[in-house]
């Protein structure tokens, strides 16, 4: 066997591994709607009612929220629950003029009798898991609530969810995000489809079957103590919600996913903040992975719960396997020898099936059932799921270049995602500030997202020039539309007429 032999032999064994793997996560999403069905009764109910209403703090934490920091302390005054019984802080790490405004919103809310009090940082430490661990030194209450500067909380949310504390185990509730600007464009609907996926069908099945779920940094209420119990909130990765949410149920404390109840917030409708939030969640799910997955696996929790928490805190490795197929995708069309790539075989035939199947269906399976859930609307997914694709392909090289900083250990600032005051006249104000970037060298990450989208593209071209690859060729227009649409829309994003000193976008990651 010559070094040609084994060079192809070699990529085909990395490339078939990859896909592989794909598959098997595929098949993880057809679990997961299998336990949504067969778990989906058994909704959760308070264990009894409080006879004296407890003392509830609303924690908002914000950093440079110009644009919402006033409208979520307004929307939180709003919150129907004895004024003596609820205390709100406003957990400020500013630089800019949230400052003035957030302080000003909590003078007047002072002065109509709420009990607010404006914490205000100046070194950051920490970044949010910082700013909530300060704010729980003057908590009052034996209950937080969070929400993030975007939100705009249901009045009633705490007496939706205040119950199911009764029960002394449950050290957290979790209620479902909706969406301000889910119609908005392709971008906030591709995304809103995305999230409904995870909340509807994923943390259901996760909660109501006995496994591990994650608390989603905010739109949720924590027992204080139990956060004491586990460690408190630590900032060693990006996704402190998640780290908390393991290191409590390894402790034994239980979680409870109310999905009936909303909390509405932004989707990112520009493509730099919705990039930024994504490398945020992967390298944080990532680093989260390596900090806590040797601790499940060791721990006397149940085989179930350690299968699944494997799956959720490694399914960030998907966007590493996606961007080697594609990027080897050229030499291996090109490898016609070989008997797994010989169009017309019968193993061909099979593996074609398989993975098709399991890469592709079950993410239209898994999106199906979360609208149809929802809104009895299925339809709209299969609408959709040509741009899901393209957008899920379109951001795998940021997310690849997230998960290996996270895997070799490089250290980074939490970027917040920037808010976008959506429906109030200031929006137009904030998405022009929000896509303006510092005077920096450009970085080379989107020319790279555009160059594979030429290279989806000459694939694409090659695929159609064979009768026996014809049936890839609409799959690689697809990838080739992503990359090019994430790319051109994170060029159109970093046009600008004068720099903005206080955003933080995906680009400076990059």
């Amino acid at each position: 066997m010559d070094w040609l032999d084994i060079s192809k032999h070699i990529l085909m064994v990395v490339y078939t591994f990859c896909l592989v793997m794909v598959c098997v996560y595929g098949f993880h999403r057809y679990l997961i709607v299998f336990l949504y069905y067969r778990h989906r009764s058994k909704a959760p109910k308070p264990a009894g009612t409080f006879k004296e209403l407890p003392i509830v703090t609303v924690q908002l934490p914000m950093y440079n929220e110009q644009y919402v920091a006033q409208r979520i302390i307004e929307a939180t005054c709003k919150i129907r629950w004895p004024k003596d019984r609820l205390q709100i802080q406003v957990l400020d790490d500013s630089t800019d003029d949230t400052v003035q405004i957030a302080a000003d919103a909590v003078a007047k809310a002072r002065t109509e009798g709420f009990d607010i009090e404006y914490v205000h940082r100046n070194d950051r430490s920490g970044y949010k898991a910082g700013a909530l661990e300060n704010g729980l030194k003057t908590a009052k209450g034996a209950f937080c609530t969070i929400f993030d500067a975007d939100f705009i909380p249901d009045p009633d949310i705490l007496y939706k969810c205040i119950d199911y504390f009764t029960d002394p185990k449950v050290c957290a509730v979790q209620t479902r995000w909706e969406h301000i600007n889910r119609n908005d464009s392709w971008l906030t609907k591709t995304q809103a489809i995305f999230l409904d996926g995870h909340f509807a069908i994923e943390h259901v099945a996760r909660n109501r079957s006995g496994r591990f779920m994650a608390f989603n940094g905010t739109a949720g209420t924590w027992r204080i103590a139990s956060i004491r119990d586990s460690g408190g909130w630590q900032h060693d990765t990006l996704t402190e919600d998640m780290d908390l949410s393991f290191r409590a149920q390894l402790r034994g404390w239980k979680f409870i996913f109310v999905p009936h109840v909303t909390a509405p917030a932004e989707l990112p409708p520009e493509m730099n903040a919705f990039k930024a939030q994504q490398f945020r969640w992967t390298k944080g799910g990532a680093q989260t992975a390596i900090k806590m997955l040797p601790k499940i696996l060791a721990s006397k929790a149940p085989l179930k719960a350690k299968i699944e928490a494997t799956f959720q805190l490694t399914c960030f490795s998907v966007h590493l396997y996606v961007l080697v197929l594609v990027a080897l995708l050229f030499p291996a069309m090109m490898i016609r020898d070989l008997p797994m790539m010989q169009y017309g075989t019968p193993a061909r035939a099979i593996f074609d099936v398989l993975v098709f199947a399991l890469a592709t269906m079950s993410a239209t399976v898994f999106y199906v059932a979360s609208q149809y859930e929802l809104f009895r609307d299925w339809r709209t997914v299969l609408k959709y799921m040509p741009f899901l694709m393209a957008l899920g392909i379109g951001v795998s090289l940021s997310n690849t270049k997230a998960v290996l900083e996270a895997l070799l250990g490089k250290q980074s600032e939490f970027v917040r995602t920037p808010k976008f005051a959506v429906g109030s006249s200031r929006s137009a104000e904030a998405t022009l500030q929000a896509t303006t970037v510092k005077k920096r060298k450009r970085r080379i990450l989107p020319y790279i997202e555009f160059a594979f989208g030429l290279y989806m593209s000459v694939c694409a071209v090659m695929s159609m020039m064979s009768v026996k690859s014809l049936l890839t060729a609409p799959f690689l227009i697809l990838f080739a539309f992503g990359f090019f649409y994430v790319s051109i829309l994170t060029f159109a994003g970093q046009r600008v007429a004068k720099p903005v000193k206080s955003v933080e976008l995906v680009a400076e990651e990059a």
